[in-house]
């Protein structure tokens, strides 16, 4: 597959007959809805596009992310929820016989999976567990990463169920569960196995349960959402209404590129243009225009005039500047600017 971003002449939830779709930051905002989520996925699903919401979060039961999704306009049955749990407790299948001593260290969600995996769940590193299960939890403590660094220590095994250092919430960007796994690495000198994006086990367990044809993994990181897709072998699809913005794009490590960027998840329902380039080495999409000059970005002087044109500046400016790389130039990144894509008006 391209290291590049590739194109597609015809709507994603037409060439695409099963979505990946990432939660925090894509479909909502903490407990607030993302303008175009709702639609854009009701009218995908329309077409035939089926969803399965992966989400690194360990903490909530699929029942209750169904629940929560529904509410907010994106009817959800349990069935379509993979949770980081679930995949970190497909993990500890991999080296622990059922009947095991799990210590979980998180949310309820995380408790059901490891136990619905045949493992007895124990709360204190006194019981002897041979693994440690980490998973976010807003209620977590000292006491509880306590626990789980004096059971590291002793030989447990530490599997975190992902390492993402911080967690969209409607008021901003709040620590993740990456960084209170970092609070028991920094205790015990131990690096965690991970069972979240962006290994992408999780996306294969979800293809495995819905099978498909082809399928598209729809994300607002970069470092776990299109890593993964990247590291699975799927066309990922970054969407700017999370984490990653669009000058992160632009600076992407290749393994951490997405295929396509849209806007949000109303892109769905849209073409995707592939950037070409001229004869004058310019890259371009839709009017608007990138090259590098010298490690310098030159963005051109057409100016986008509307959200979509605002979209298609960030697909140019990444071509241009992953072309240079891949050819061995450099790129400043100080001249890459802020490449802003208005919010949708409701």
């Amino acid at each position: 597959m391209s290291g590049g971003l590739i194109g597609s002449t015809t709507a994603l939830a037409d060439r695409f007959d099963l979505a990946l779709v990432d939660l925090d930051g894509v479909a909502y905002r903490g407990h607030e809805p993302i303008d175009g989520a709702a639609d854009g996925l009701t009218q995908a699903r329309a077409r035939g596009m089926r969803l399965v919401f992966v989400t690194n979060n360990a903490s909530r039961e699929p029942e209750s992310v169904a629940d929560q999704l529904t509410d907010l306009g994106i009817p959800t049955r349990s069935g379509e929820v993979m949770t980081a749990a679930q995949a970190a407790a497909q993990l500890l299948r991999t080296r622990l016989e059922p009947g095991a001593k799990v210590l979980v260290v998180g949310g309820q969600g995380l408790v059901t999976a490891v136990r619905a995996a045949g493992y007895v769940v124990v709360d204190s590193a006194d019981d002897e567990p041979v693994a440690v299960a980490q998973g976010f939890a807003p209620d977590l403590g000292w006491s509880d990463l306590a626990e789980a660094a004096y059971a590291v220590e002793r030989g447990a095994w530490h599997v975190a169920s992902n390492l993402d250092l911080s967690l969209p919430t409607a008021r901003g960007f709040a620590p993740g569960n990456g960084s209170l796994v970092g609070a028991v690495r920094n205790a015990t000198g131990v690096t965690p196995d991970s069972a979240g994006k962006p290994s992408p086990t999780m996306y294969r367990m979800a293809v495995e349960r819905a099978g498909a044809r082809e399928t598209l993994v729809i994300g607002d990181r970069l470092d776990t959402d299109l890593a993964g897709a990247r590291a699975g072998g799927y066309v990922g699809l970054h969407v700017l209404t999370g984490v990653s913005t669009a000058r992160d794009d632009v600076l992407a490590a290749p393994q951490e590129r997405p295929h396509l960027i849209g806007a949000d998840l109303l892109s769905l329902l849209e073409p995707h243009p592939e950037p070409q380039q001229d004869a004058e080495g310019w890259w371009t999409s839709g009017r608007m225009g990138a090259r590098v000059v010298d490690g310098v970005l030159d963005l051109g002087r057409a100016e986008p005039a509307s959200r979509d044109e605002q979209v298609d500046r960030v697909r140019a400016a990444c071509a241009a500047a992953w072309a240079t790389v891949d050819a061995g130039g450099s790129l400043d990144a100080s001249s890459v600017p802020e490449l802003v894509v208005d919010a949708r008006t409701s």
